[in-house]
């Protein structure tokens, strides 16, 4: 899961896929706007086949958060 989530990031922000870490955060660490995130969640959707609670998803931070959050929607699916 965090393999696909680096992939889809550094579609989103100029960063260098090997500074991506689990505890880097969206915002401050990989430059996401609130735009680029929410952008991001409908691919992540789409890609996973999975459909995102706005209210949960509001409260992850950081790359690992986002891949928990994306393997509990998938093994609930």
């Amino acid at each position: 899961m965090f393999e696909k989530l680096t992939e889809m990031i550094v579609n989103y922000v100029e960063i260098d896929k090997d500074a991506i870490r689990p505890e880097s955060r969206f915002m401050e660490d990989l430059g996401f706007t609130s735009f680029d995130f929410m952008s991001m969640l409908g691919d992540l959707e789409d890609t996973f086949d999975v459909e995102i609670d706005q209210q949960e998803v509001a409260e992850i931070r950081t790359v690992q958060e986002a891949c928990d959050y994306l393997e509990k929607l998938s093994a609930e699916a």
